[in-house]
């Protein structure tokens, strides 16, 4: 779906189109097969590889998945196979509970990361035992489950071999409706648990899993499309590409720009910004976020012959890490995609809960995260009363905050926040730095561009304002890891001369201006604004860059060199710039009527070719 912008603000007319459904193309020649010729086309290659002999077919399922549907979908495909469920070599779950124990722990919220293997939730004896059986199987054979890759080793014939893959945003939905973790049968536990339980243990293990699967993968199939949350009557079955189409486009993607498929949530603070902007369902109460660029949730929709199919916008990051995110990013944050952009919404909405971030040594030892949820807010749009709470005014007593913040959260009294932390009036345009230990947060009647690190989940709520959350229970606060973290001497001064209104001119030439705006010395990220009013010259000199285009309602990104086919981007959308591409321009198009546009630009500071 589509959304019309039609907005008039800060006297300039916003028109184009925010395209929630980017798409990125297959390779000439590649096709996209559905439903039962899909697993035909599995099973040909199987054959293909058994060379005569019995032929063994390895469906390996992202765990979330449904794991009956799918197997409902082979059985139909493939009537005279057998199918064998390599789950059932599983260790029973009161062992694995056991071993994942300490990266739960008891918290709601947070646990520790896992360093766990796949191999570890399944018993060794079981696992050979049926890849025997599958081994001496005179009939043709299906291994589906998490793991079906597990028994490739012991087979006397080459497999085939299937990834059914999904994205986080597609589990998560379906937590939301009842699905339970991996063989955890928990399908009425608080969502913020499956989350835990996901984040920090299965898609750990999952990832490491299939980022082993990917150069030798015959077929991928869309598991986000196979019994989805949010089933559409209108649906196509499933759809499936071949390992080389799946390879070719992610290779592909990494020589060009590209946007990931943003994803919307409301939330209890959740305003109507995005949703008149943007076009989202107005019936609604309110979004509160957008996901605009987080790859490790994020999708990527691949599209050619045969429609588009979903994929996790992870597998590029896992799969080509050094050509999206250059050598040096990668050097120091290895497969991961260090820089988030996302939406919060407050727009006719409230506040969002005040927090703070863990110090990096913090997250280090509590958690196992080797960095911190640096951050900052743009603002997109602003209201006339809007604030950004924002460090702590002179002169506080910090056993007296921490005393209120209790009775706070025990309900006797509300917290007089203004009491306590500094309130600066908030414009279009302006950005706050916010490094870890600052007290923050965004007030009612902003829509804030969200730009961070990405470490996810790690806020330490102080004060949400006496709310509970969409399902009726109150939301976590962490009073005890913020009191650890809270650096007490970000005070009013030091806020002001530290986090406000830093905007220091680059160049300035006729038609252009390059600004830095942030983010504070303490962050690894550096933000460029560029305004201008026929076009812009970038070069990613060996570093990945994240882009917004903040003023403006289109433009279009141009390799200098033609090495990449122009890309379109409007008002508000979030595009990446792959290490690989270099040099580029953004220039506005034929049908841009903005008298001036203007982009922020994140990077991770030190990581160009240019930096010593």
């Amino acid at each position: 779906m589509n959304g019309t912008i039609d907005e008039m603000s800060g006297g300039h007319t916003r028109r184009g189109l925010y395209d929630t459904q980017p798409t990125i193309a297959l390779p000439a020649g590649e096709r996209i097969v559905r439903g039962a010729a899909a697993w035909r086309a599995a099973a040909a290659c199987a054959v293909d590889r058994a060379q005569g002999g019995p032929a063994r077919l390895l469906v390996d399922v992202y765990p979330g998945a449904d794991l009956a549907a799918i197997a409902a979908a082979i059985a139909e495909a493939l009537p005279e196979w057998r199918i064998v469920d390599v789950e059932t070599a599983a260790k029973p779950i009161e062992e694995i509970d056991a071993l994942i124990a300490r990266n739960l722990t008891d918290d709601r919220v947070f646990g520790v990361l896992s360093h766990e293997t796949l191999t570890d939730l399944y018993d060794a004896d079981a696992l050979a035992g049926l890849t025997a059986e599958v081994d001496a199987a005179p009939d043709p054979v299906v291994v589906l489950g998490w793991g079906a890759a597990l028994v490739s080793d012991g087979l006397g014939i080459a497999p085939g071999l299937v990834l059914v893959d999904m994205a986080r945003w597609e589990i998560q939905l379906r937590q939301r409706k009842g699905a339970t973790n991996w063989h955890a049968g928990n399908p009425g536990e608080d969502n913020l648990r499956k989350y835990k339980r996901g984040f920090f243990v299965e898609w750990r293990i999952a990832d490491r899993h299939k980022r082993g699967l990917f150069d030798a993968v015959d077929l991928v199939v869309d598991g986000n499309a196979i019994a989805p949350a949010e089933p559409h009557p209108d649906a196509a079955p499933a759809g499936a590409i071949t390992g080389d189409a799946f390879r070719g486009a992610l290779q592909a993607a990494t020589d060009r720009p590209f946007r990931v498929v943003p994803f919307f949530d409301p939330g209890v603070w959740g305003g109507q910004w995005m949703k008149s902007l943007i076009g989202l369902d107005p019936a609604k109460d309110n979004y509160a976020w957008c996901f605009d660029c987080v790859p490790e949730e994020n999708s990527l929709l691949l599209e050619g012959d045969g429609g588009v199919i979903e994929i996790p916008a992870l597998d590029l990051v896992l799969s080509r890490p050094v050509e999206l995110l250059g050598a040096k990013t990668f050097a120091r944050f290895g497969a991961e995609f260090p820089i988030r952009f996302d939406f919060l919404d407050t727009m006719d909405g409230g506040n969002l809960s005040l927090q703070v971030h863990p110090l990096t040594d913090y997250i280090q030892n509590t958690f196992g995260m080797h960095y911190t949820q640096d951050e900052s807010y743009y603002l997109l749009d602003a209201g006339d009363d809007a604030v950004v709470y924002l460090g702590l005014r002179t002169g506080i007593d910090p056993d007296a905050m921490l005393r209120d913040l209790e009775i706070a959260q025990s309900g006797d009294r509300p917290f007089p926040a203004e009491t306590y932390v500094n309130a600066f009036p908030a414009r279009k345009h302006d950005h706050f730095a916010i490094p870890a230990g600052t007290v923050h947060c965004s007030g009612a009647n902003s829509m804030v561009l969200e730009i961070s690190a990405t470490p996810f989940i790690f806020t330490f709520k102080l004060w949400d304002w006496g709310r509970v959350g969409l399902d009726g229970i109150p939301r976590p606060v962490h009073l005890d890891h913020g009191a650890r973290n809270i650096q007490w001497d970000r005070d009013t001064e030091w806020t002001r001369e530290n986090l406000v209104g830093r905007v220091d001119t680059i160049r300035e030439e006729p038609g252009l201006v390059e600004e830095r705006t942030g983010l504070h010395e303490l962050e690894f990220i550096e933000v460029r604004r560029h305004w201008f009013t026929a076009s812009a010259d970038h070069d990613t000199e060996g570093t990945v860059n994240v882009l917004n285009l903040v003023e403006g309602d289109e433009a279009r990104v141009v390799s200098p060199t033609g090495a990449f086919a122009p890309f379109t981007v409007h008002y508000a959308e979030t595009f990446i710039i792959p290490a690989a591409v270099g040099p580029y321009r953004i220039e506005r198009t034929e049908s841009s009527i903005s008298e001036r546009l203007g982009t922020v630009k994140a990077y991770v500071r030190g990581s160009r070719t240019v930096d010593n």
